[in-house]
């Protein structure tokens, strides 16, 4: 015969204590017995994450306003490419090691309902200034918002050779590269996890990393400088450093001594990591044409800022209570890198360009951080946070 519950049967502080207890192990259980013990315990927001998202997206409204200032200000891309690829990656091991699957469509539909509503929004004021004023960077605005609003901002540049350069909406290149790597990482993750043992899973996204570096040393011309930026072929590998650390994390065990080291070399290099990234940013001028410098960093360089980049996010990652992670988690820091980073860097640029038609010079900088953030608040409280809940309601 069945057995049926007790109805009589009285909790205890004992039984309750058991219940909560193999309630809280459960999902490392689970995720042990797929290879990734640790994956629920990297799932979290990390506040120094948010802060270093801050300083990276202020980094490329600078350089946008003025190169010269930073002349390798782009590298703060190269940062959110592998920061993207971890936060995505761990997110996606921790649904794994809880389902043993990973449900690809409410993925996807969160990630729309997170970038695209707020892309929508400044797409639809380009094209009304474009119809309504003669600002001359407003040119060209319904081709740009074509390619935009379906992420191909990049594949357009890629094959232009630098002849396009996308008009008020440019930068979402990178917006492109990030979302067609979201489009393709999870589908070859999930069928890595399923037909792999979590160990070969790190080695095979580790040399998956390697891959676009091969792929640059043969696509190397100078002439292919357009091509090797723009492409997500050619910058895969900063969005997999990243993902591969997420992979690292999630198979060792919270006891494991390697895991021990890693959190004290991690911890001594994050600051090292991020004043060379921080020297590169003033320095070195990435987009330029600077010789056989140019051919390295095209090549091997964007590797190795991805290596960098990779050891600054494990570090804020494994030791919060280092000064540098707080320092970058302080609240206001964090707080604008959760919720307004996107915002200011989707709404930057057209900003940069309003100002200039309406030949602002005084002060061009101070008018763009003013007028960024104001817009970036709009849609973070408009436009973002209420589909946001809605996100959040589907993961629920």
């Amino acid at each position: 015969m069945a057995s049926t519950p007790d109805s009589t049967a009285v909790e205890t502080p004992e039984t309750v204590t058991a219940d909560t207890n193999r309630r809280r192990t459960a999902p490392a259980a689970r995720g042990a017995r797929r290879g990734l013990p640790s994956a629920s315990l990297h799932s979290g927001r990390v506040d120094a994450l948010d802060g270093l998202r801050t300083l990276a997206v202020a980094l490329v409204v600078v350089y946008h306003v003025d190169h010269t200032l930073v002349p390798g200000g782009s590298i703060a891309v190269d940062v959110f490419f592998t920061l993207s690829g971890f936060v995505i990656t761990r997110l996606l091991l921790a649904e794994y090691s809880r389902t043993g699957t990973l449900a690809l469509l409410p993925f996807y539909r969160r990630r729309w309902l997170r970038l695209v509503p707020a892309l929508l929004a400044v797409c639809a004021v380009c094209v009304v200034l474009a119809t309504t004023t003669s600002l001359w960077s407003f040119d060209g605005s319904w081709q740009a918002v074509g390619l935009a609003a379906t992420f191909l901002t990049n594949v357009f540049r890629a094959a232009d050779s630098g002849s396009y350069m996308g008009g008020p909406l440019a930068h979402t290149w990178s917006l492109g590269v990030e979302e067609q790597f979201y489009l393709l990482w999870p589908l070859l993750l999930l069928c890595l996890l399923r037909r792999l043992r979590a160990r070969t899973v790190l080695v095979c996204t580790a040399a998956l990393c390697v891959l676009p570096f091969l792929w640059r040393c043969f696509l190397w011309h100078p002439d292919a400088v357009h091509r090797i930026y723009n492409g997500t072929d050619t910058r895969a590998d900063e969005l997999l450093a990243g993902a591969l650390v997420a992979v690292v994390l999630a198979r060792l065990r919270p006891d494991d001594p390697r895991l021990g080291l890693l959190r004290v070399w991690a911890g001594r290099l994050a600051l090292p990591a991020l004043a060379l990234l921080t020297l590169v940013a003033w320095k070195v001028p990435v987009t330029g044409n600077a010789g056989i410098w140019t051919a390295l960093w095209y090549t091997v360089g964007i590797l190795a800022v991805a290596a960098v980049s990779a050891t600054l996010v494990a570090g804020l990652e494994l030791r919060p209570d280092s000064l540098l992670s707080r320092l970058l988690g302080f609240g206001p820091l964090a707080w604008t890198g959760r919720n307004l980073s996107y915002g200011i860097y989707l709404w930057h640029y057209p900003v940069v360009r309003l100002l200039a038609s309406l030949d602002v010079r005084d002060g061009l900088l101070t008018g763009t951080v003013v007028l960024t953030l104001a817009m970036a608040l709009l849609s973070y409280y408009l436009v973002e946070r209420p589909f946001l809940r809605r996100a959040h309601r589907l993961r629920a």
